[in-house]
């Protein structure tokens, strides 16, 4: 290529077409000009004669430079297409197609300001020009700029074609101006352009993309002939809908409409398999992919490295690893990913070696899918030295980098650390902030989780799914029921409500904010579900006073075939031990030991809390001495079942223990200790335990130990003390330390402490119905009798229903409920009759009842009873 001499740069093309330039053209060629470069050059390269144009324009010449314009398709052809455009203003030639394909070579190029000096110059009645500036301004992110050419298009005398509508639709899409997108749709049926199958698929992701699949799907079964690209466009939008089941069921139909799949379709299909972890089908899928030959295609490839890995089929990710003739960073990014979920943290950061020895430079999604191998408080150096590897080598800090460092700070324990990383964002992010929420619930920091949720809404921000899922727990912990209801209707009217894990998430705030009712009503109503919706519920009813509902759940998650984890195993468990229920719990024992449940710790945590509460405390100590690995959780519970039973001397032993086998003890640890002082009467030993909890161990108390505390004084008959221990509480005492104190005063008759606690108790929990009748009794039994009738009125009063106590036995596996002068039981006339029985022969024996409460002589029986009517607690 020749360089022009400086005096010639722009005089030669200037003088060769003098007065008949068109103003159009002349910043082209002086940008060409600057650009030092001979158009002749090329155009002599090309077999294009450089010597002024005759008056008639040869065709044979508008063809080789159409050819020419042709090869022009990226930046890098733009110096070229440049000198081409040149010649044709030297030679003077005018042709529609040549203008055309000038316009679309800047456009390919990148070159709008280039290609907007040429629209101008053409002519406006064709599509030509206007397709291909709405096409310009669509690829470089103008939509608005596209879509107003569109309807200037209309206004210039042109009529929009097939090539016009995609890119408007697009644009449409891109904007998520669903009404326009209704109104293009409209003209296109108009103009009857409905069945072409480039609209078609435009209209299909456009609808897709902006939730409202149904249009989509309607879209696409209007079309006569669908091909491979349709088809794909429809699983696709399912997929986005998050809609699997239609997207495999459209998958299906198309292998039986003999519309044969690409490597997109199952690409497409595969990551369904990979998200809702189903081997069986992905397994099939790749079966099928091996036919076509599409198995080693790079995406195909690399969903089911996702699949397996999700599986942790970690012998087969190798074996294809190992198999595939060309690895992508999307395929290393897969493998370390894979390798991280499953706990091989070793293998992963032999991966990150491996890839940048092979030339590979992680990028934000390798780093992203690594930073959670380090989700410890003992790995915050690692996760440090992975930021700093982003500092030092430029890496792009996108949304999902940003967040998983937000994520593994928060796991590692330093709020601090994350709110930095949060703060050295500048802008505000849905996936960021729902990171900061999440952390914020896993540190307990649930007011500073919702804050962060009104500074989302705040932004205009949109939240999405996981944010709700996300900001529903700290709801619960704040038992903010007035603002989970809002998210409740928000999610409803989004229609979140069909996805699993955010249906889960409302149940578990409902059940936490003491309304199973409506927690039972979502899980009832849910289209589908997972496992976690039904520990969820499960957990709920255990953890609700309900083991009844929770076992009756537990059968039935069985008998629709549902697979028990071990979260659904401690769940039942811990309904098994409330009930009790020995005979459920073995049989649950027996299914854990042939199932991969069987290793578990805290299923098997679960299983000596359970027995230990049935009273069989040899089973539970058996348990534990079988387990080939323990962690504090199986200390603290067979410590807790020693101190359950009086043991405190086994208790203390096994504490003694458990720090000799190199185990921290934790506040739950000192939790068991000291309960179990409570019921050894060992005051000055689990005095001292508090103490040195805080003391030697740097444990901080909680509420739950000051409660342990004052149960302790309170059985020992030391309410003085309880008191001064509560006065001097770093917190305000809930209800649960003030019912502590009343049932204290109960057993050793104090009045006054007793007035003072139940004040608190009437402010606290109004509702209580067993904290009315306790005072009630307190009083009877100190023979005060307006205090029994001022307890009575105020229940009445404030319109609180007092709930029966119950009593059940089991006997031969059937577990049997009673109420006091219950007459349901079917052998009630036998029970009775054998109780009057044993009444005769205690009196026989010398028996002199000995009852608490001595009624005057002008209460009838009815009133009698009211007064000693015992509380649900008391049993």
């Amino acid at each position: 290529m020749r360089i022009l001499c400086p005096s010639c740069r722009l005089s030669s093309l200037i003088s060769a077409c003098g007065s008949k330039l068109p103003s159009a053209f002349r910043n082209p060629i002086s940008r060409l000009a600057v650009d030092s470069i001979d158009v002749g050059d090329v155009a002599r390269r090309e077999g294009v004669s450089s010597s002024p144009s005759p008056s008639h324009i040869d065709e044979d010449l508008v063809g080789r430079f159409v050819s020419i314009l042709g090869t022009c398709h990226d930046p890098l052809g733009l110096r070229k297409g440049r000198q081409v455009h040149a010649q044709i203003v030297v030679r003077g030639v005018r042709d529609s197609l040549l203008g055309g394909r000038l316009l679309g070579m800047y456009v390919l190029c990148r070159s709008f300001m280039d290609a907007k000096d040429v629209f101008f110059s053409l002519e406006k009645g064709s599509q030509l020009p206007w397709n291909w500036m709405i096409r310009g301004f669509t690829l470089m992110g103008c939509y608005e700029l596209a879509l107003l050419f569109y309807f200037k298009m209309w206004f210039g005398g042109a009529y929009p074609d097939k090539y016009t509508f995609t890119y408007v639709i697009k644009s449409a899409g891109c904007l998520s101006a669903v009404g326009l997108g209704r109104l293009i749709h409209g003209t296109i049926r108009l103009m009857g352009l409905e069945t072409d199958v480039f609209i078609g698929s435009s209209l299909i992701k456009m609808y897709a993309e902006n939730d409202d699949i149904e249009e989509a799907r309607e879209v696409f079964d209007q079309m006569p002939d669908r091909d491979c690209v349709l088809w794909n466009g429809m699983i696709d939008g399912y997929v986005r809908n998050h809609d699997s089941r239609n997207a495999i069921l459209l998958f299906n139909s198309m292998r039986m409409a003999d519309a044969k799949p690409n490597y997109v379709s199952f690409a497409c299909v595969l990551s369904v398999c990979a998200s809702e972890g189903m081997l069986d089908y992905g397994t099939q899928l790749h079966g099928l992919a091996v036919k076509f030959g599409l198995d080693l295609e790079a995406s195909v490839a690399n969903t089911l490295l996702a699949l397996y890995s999700k599986r942790r089929c970690l012998v087969d990710v190798q074996k294809l690893f190992g198999l595939m003739p060309q690895t992508d960073l999307v395929t290393w990014n897969g493998m370390i990913s894979g390798y991280v979920q499953s706990g091989l943290v070793g293998e992963a950061l032999e991966l990150f070696y491996q890839m940048q020895v092979a030339g590979l430079k992680p990028d934000s999604i390798t780093l992203a899918s690594f930073l959670p191998a380090f989700s410890g408080s003992a790995s915050l150096k690692q996760g440090k030295e992975i930021h700093a590897y982003i500092i030092r080598n430029n890496v792009s800090m996108d949304a999902f980098l940003k967040s998983a460092l937000i994520d593994i700070y928060f796991k590692c324990k330093d709020a601090l650390m994350a709110k930095k990383v949060f703060g050295a964002t500048g802008t505000m992010d849905v996936v960021i902030c729902s990171a900061m929420i999440s952390g914020y619930v896993l540190n307990g920091m649930s007011s500073d989780a919702l804050d962060m949720f009104h500074q989302l809404l705040k932004a205009q921000l949109k939240p999405n799914p996981i944010t709700l899922a996300s900001v529903l727990p700290a709801c619960s912990c704040l038992a903010a029921l007035s603002l989970g209801k809002e998210l409740h209707g928000y999610i409803l009217k989004n229609a979140y409500d069909g996805m699993c894990y955010v249906a889960s998430a409302l149940i578990d705030m409902y059940t936490k904010c003491g309304r199973l009712d409506l927690g039972h009503q979502i899980f009832t109503r849910m289209p589908i579900r997972d496992a976690v919706a039904w520990n969820s519920m499960i957990a709920s009813f255990a953890q609700n006073g309900q083991p009844e509902e929770a076992m009756s759940l537990f059968h039935q998650m069985g008998t629709e075939g549902m697979k028990y984890d071990c979260v659904t195993i401690s769940s039942a468990l811990s309904a098994c031990a409330s009930l009790p229920a020995l005979h459920y719990g073995k049989a649950i024992h027996g299914f854990m030991m042939k199932s991969d449940v069987r290793s578990d710790l805290f299923a098997e945590s679960a299983l000596i809390d359970m027995y230990a509460k049935c009273g069989n405390l040899d089973l539970a100590r058996q348990v534990f001495d079988s387990m080939t690995e323990k962690n504090e959780v199986s200390w603290n519970s067979v410590i807790a079942a020693y101190g359950a039973h009086g043991l405190i001397k086994d208790a203390m032993d096994l504490f003694r223990q458990m720090q000799e086998a190199g185990f921290v003890p934790d506040h739950v640890t000192f939790l068991a200790l000291i309960s179990a002082c409570g019921h050894a009467g060992q005051v000055d030993e689990g005095f001292r335990l508090f103490h040195s909890m805080h003391d030697q161990y740097g444990i901080a108390a909680r509420m739950e130990h000051y409660a342990c505390l004052v149960d302790l004084y309170g059985r020992a008959g030391q309410l003085n003390k309880a008191l001064k221990l509560i006065k001097s509480m770093p917190f305000k005492p809930d209800a649960g330390i003030w019912g502590t104190v009343l049932g204290a005063c109960r057993i050793h008759g104090n009045v006054e402490i007793a007035e003072l606690a139940s004040k608190q108790l009437f402010d606290l929990d109004p509702g209580n119905s067993g904290y009315y009748v306790l005072l009630s009794n307190i009083h009877a039994v100190a023979g005060r009798w307006k205090g029994v009738l001022k307890a009575r009125s105020l229940m009445k009063e404030r319109r609180v229903q007092k709930v029966p106590g119950y009593s059940w036995i089991v006997v031969n596996n059937i577990t049997h409920m009673f109420v006091a002068a219950d007459k349901c039981h079917p052998n009630s006339e036998c029970i009775y009759f054998i109780l009057k029985s044993l009444l005769l022969v205690l009196r026989e024996e010398g028996y002199v009842p000995k009852p608490d409460i001595i009624f005057p002589l002008q209460m009838d029986a009815s009133e009698q009873a009211a007064v000693v009517s015992p509380d649900a607690s008391e049993h």
